[in-house]
């Protein structure tokens, strides 16, 4: 396949990068910085099987898109809309835009600014980004996407390249319980700037984590989606599985770029206060963020 990745962050260089590796003609759209290590050096893959460089194309024009039959879109939330925009009149007629992205309304919004369907897809996967062109990749790797005319070509493609990926009617049910880990994790990494091993460890942390479940499952049965109680577990087991892994808004904060908190607890707060649910820890998360974000951005003027 012709394939384009839109937001070449460390999502879309492994998800890039894992086709390219497997023959698919791949483009990377990103950043200058990003762009010229690929066209110099290719694409450093570190991965927990394999280390070596992957050669595929980059460029930083929207306008790369065009002949694609597949879109991974990877932005982040804020930059949906105005990204979406960006490519709507480059897109083949018969190209299919995959959402790759936190949050739970990103196909929806993504849908609206390009005229026509975006699948929403749901992302498990510990990556960042080592330095220009290099993906360190901790863990995990698999995808869940909506149900198209070509989500299950597409879901074979992907699998056959390395990435295990399935085809569900219950991807938003998904969505939903990835958004409750993000929310549980990405916040106290961010503001601890510590890995989920350690984060785990602290005093109260765990207490403060299950308070955060516990307030988005009530907002998702209000919203109609049943997220079960035997999410906890797993969720809690993930820093025993990927000790190292810093959530991307720790990633994000670090590197001095806005993160998705808004779309993350700031979301749930949103859908709470319309069905009447207080949320506090979620409500008292996002804040922290947003201060840590807000000095930053007064201190960098």
């Amino acid at each position: 396949m012709k394939i384009a990745v839109m937001g070449a962050g460390a999502v879309g260089c492994y998800y890039g990068g894992m086709l390219a590796r497997a023959g698919h003609q791949v483009t990377l759209i990103g950043r200058e910085r990003l762009v010229k290590a690929v066209r110099e050096h290719g694409l450093h893959m570190e991965t927990t099987r394999f280390d070596e460089t992957v050669q595929l194309a980059a460029d930083t024009s929207p306008q790369a898109v065009a002949d694609a039959e597949l879109v991974l879109f990877c932005v982040k939330s804020d930059d949906t809309e105005s990204a979406g925009r960006a490519i709507a009149s480059h897109l083949a007629e018969r190209a299919t835009v995959l959402s790759l992205q936190n949050g739970v309304d990103n196909a929806e919004r993504l849908t609206q600014a390009l005229g026509r369907e975006a699948v929403p897809a749901v992302v498990y996967v510990a990556v960042g980004m080592a330095g220009p062109g290099h993906v360190k990749h901790h863990g995990r790797g698999e995808l869940v996407i909506g149900p198209s005319t070509h989500s299950q070509s597409i879901a074979e493609q992907l699998s056959d390249a390395g990435v295990p990926t399935q085809v569900s009617e219950g991807v938003l049910e998904a969505l939903w319980s990835k958004l409750t880990i993000n929310c549980a994790y990405n916040a106290l990494s961010a503001i601890t700037q510590l890995p989920y091993g350690e984060l785990i460890e602290g005093e109260g942390v765990v207490d403060t984590m299950r308070a955060v479940f516990d307030e988005c499952r009530a907002v998702a049965d209000a919203d109609g989606i049943a997220i079960k109680p035997g999410l906890w577990q797993p969720l809690l087991a993930l820093a025993q599985q990927m000790p190292g892994q810093y959530a991307s808004t720790a990633q994000d904060l670090a590197r001095g770029k806005r993160s998705e908190i808004d779309h993350l607890n700031g979301y749930v707060i949103t859908r709470g206060q319309a069905h009447g649910i207080a949320t506090p820890a979620n409500r008292t998360l996002h804040t922290l963020v947003r201060l840590i974000e807000n000095k930053r951005d007064r201190q960098s003027t």
